[in-house]
């Protein structure tokens, strides 16, 4: 099982950007999968996830700001991230967990700075 998770990088306060999580070795409609985030010197936490059924949840630091959301077709989760703030500045990580097992992306870096 890899995940592979990009889309990061550097943008202003009040911009955008959308991750993507892509799975090899699983089938990301019948997991939950969850995007995970860590800031420097902080502990990663849950951002926002997905169930099977497409059930969402998120964070309430970043309600109303971001979506989750899946493309069963192309394997793949998706973060949309709108309204970026400077405190959103962290790696950001896909996880699912198959059979009792977590599975994480390597991590993208999301920088939200003038």
């Amino acid at each position: 099982v890899q995940l592979q998770a990009s889309g990061g990088g550097l943008v202003q306060p009040g911009g955008s950007l959308r991750l993507s999580c892509g799975a090899s070795g699983i089938f990301f409609s019948i997991n939950t999968v969850g995007w995970y985030r860590q800031a420097p010197g902080k502990q990663r936490e849950l951002v926002a996830s997905i169930s099977s059924g497409g059930s969402t949840n998120y964070a309430d630091s970043v309600k109303d700001r971001f979506t989750i959301s899946r493309d069963n077709a192309k394997n793949t989760v998706y973060l949309q991230m709108n309204s970026l703030k400077p405190e959103d500045t962290a790696v950001y990580y896909c996880k699912t967990i198959v059979a009792g097992t977590g599975y994480w992306g390597q991590g993208t870096q999301v920088t939200v700075s003038s």
